[in-house]
């Protein structure tokens, strides 16, 4: 009890008769785990972490009559296992999250009289599961099991989340049946779901057969004229409460909005709502519904009227003419972008894409006029190079001959020429330049005290520019000898001991009186 034991114990005893973990943190029952003790009458191993149950976990357990497992992690339970325990009586698992139960789960437990499924996740049972348990069914008689079937069976199942539609029609059924041997521990069993149905109990509720979906339409046929709203609407009535998507051309690129309102109990009003209709929005638009009985759909056909449409094109012209309300769709999209150009794409819907020709304008963004590019038919991306660093540009998309229009437009700015970690290694390589002219100054320049530190500073200062205008010379002559170099750092060092801080010798006798009468514990002050 209450230890880190983490997995169960090997070599126990086989004379065994009851055996107790809980709390102490195992996760699972390996296969076999307990197949050398035959006397095994009684095992709980509440209130650990299990999640796994092996099919093979209780192999060789034949006297076992009591199984708990309250206060654990199992989302299922391999129920097959319960070959290996013809004798089982007693079986808890409240306090799991087990979801399903399988119309076969309760086939190998002939011996059950104690069943508790309380607080777990059970949504939606089928009363298979317990038509198909041999504690249920009626006895022959005079058969051998009249006697054991007799005993009363009691039965667990308050406390889950039941979903209280057409799915649980048949469970619902088989609760309010419910008599000796049968016993529920708590009759009032709770809906959870669907909202006309939560909080309501069972014997409250009435439930009517699942239906597969059935679509229906007001307009199958809508003709709108360029630029107005539309809304398409479909009805669906289906028990259980069904998945509704439209289907229609362009959707991945135009996603209209869909909404969904609740009619009655088992009806939806499902609506596409287009804001403005272009040409390309004429088609086909199908609402479709399916659950798990079947699906269904409805169609409606969409109609677009423009005014003073015209896609004749210009006799004798080397390329087709677009007029200003020819039926295109454009969807324009940076592709790449570097520092120093751009990559776009674009997609396009038009009624003649064999024959259509594009139009790149490209130029600076305050340019007035622009660079004018032609682009053939089944060519959709353009790609732009060597632009000048750090400049605003422009980039649209339109029909040959056409005003590009809003939303066909890109605006950009490029890079710079140098980036931040090219100016820092710059820096870093002339801050070592100058840290090596300074260190081969000879010591005695920084030995300039109070009386001589303006002028000294000053020539310091001369010498340090003088280097630097030296090192851009030596970077313009890089094929200079490495012995030039060299009389270089000469030249420098003899000029430095010639005119740093050249003091007389009076002066510096006098500077030298002056420190002695420094009184002690005073040195601060000699700069």
């Amino acid at each position: 009890m209450e230890t880190s034991l983490g997995r169960i114990p090997d070599n126990i005893p086989p004379d065994f008769t009851k055996i107790r973990v809980e709390n102490s943190h195992l996760t699972e029952i390996p296969q076999r785990s307990f197949s050398s003790v035959s006397a095994l009458e009684s095992l709980w191993l509440n209130f650990n972490d299990i999640t796994l149950m092996n099919i093979k976990s209780l192999e060789g357990l034949t006297n076992l009559t009591e199984l708990r497992l309250e206060g654990n992690k199992l989302r299922s339970v391999p129920w097959t296992a319960f070959q290996d325990t013809p004798n089982l009586k007693i079986l808890d698992l409240k306090h799991n999250r087990l979801d399903v139960l399988p119309e076969s789960a309760l086939r190998h437990l002939s011996e059950l009289t104690y069943l508790d499924l309380s607080f777990n996740q059970l949504t939606v049972v089928s009363r298979d599961v317990f038509l198909n348990w041999p504690r249920f069914q009626r006895p022959r008689p005079g058969g051998r099991n009249e006697e054991s079937s007799a005993a009363n069976v009691v039965l667990a199942l308050h406390d889950n989340p039941w979903l209280c539609d057409c799915r649980l029609k048949g469970f619902v059924e088989f609760v309010k049946s419910i008599s000796p041997p049968i016993i529920l521990m708590n009759s009032y069993l709770t809906c959870a779901g669907p909202a006309s149905k939560e909080g309501k109990f069972f014997h409250e509720v009435e439930l009517r057969s699942c239906m597969k979906p059935e679509t229906s339409t007001a307009q199958a046929n809508v003709t709108l004229p360029l630029g107005a709203s539309a809304s398409l609407q479909c009805l669906v009535k289906a028990r259980p409460e069904p998945v509704v998507r439209w289907i229609y051309n362009l959707k991945n690129i135009r996603g209209f909005t869909v909404s969904q309102t609740q009619v009655d109990e088992d009806t939806i009003n499902s609506q596409l709502l287009i804001p403005s209709l272009h040409l390309v929005d004429r088609g086909v638009y199908t609402c479709a519904a399916n659950n798990f009985i079947g699906n269904s759909s409805v169609r409606i056909a969409v109609g677009v009227v423009a005014s003073n449409v015209s896609v004749a094109a210009a006799s004798g012209a080397p390329h087709p003419l677009a007029s200003a309300e020819e039926n295109v769709y454009i969807d324009f999209r940076i592709a790449k972008q570097t520092v120093y150009g751009i990559t776009v794409e674009w997609f396009a819907v038009t009624d003649n894409p064999a024959n259509t020709w594009y139009t790149i304008h490209f130029g600076r963004f305050d340019a007035p006029k622009k660079e004018m590019i032609y682009i053939g038919p089944g060519i959709t991306s353009y790609s732009v190079d060597r632009l000048q660093p750090l400049t605003k540009f422009e980039v649209c998309l339109a029909l040959r001959n056409q005003t590009p229009r809003a939303g066909q437009c890109i605006v950009f700015v490029t890079g710079s020429d140098v980036n931040e970690l090219e100016q820092r290694e710059r820096l870093i390589h002339i801050i070592v330049i100058v840290c090596a002219m300074v260190l081969a100054v000879p010591a005695g320049m920084y030995a300039c005290t109070t009386d001589a530190r303006v002028g000294c500073c000053q020539r310091l200062s001369e010498v340090v520019t003088a280097i630097q205008e030296h090192r851009k010379q030596e970077e313009r002559s890089s094929d200079a000898a490495s012995g030039e170099r060299q009389g270089t750092f000469d030249s420098l060092q003899a000029a430095s001991d010639e005119n740093l801080c050249r003091e007389s010798v009076d002066d510096h006798k006098m500077r030298r009186r002056s420190e002695d009468k420094v009184p002690k514990g005073s040195s601060a002050q000699l700069y």
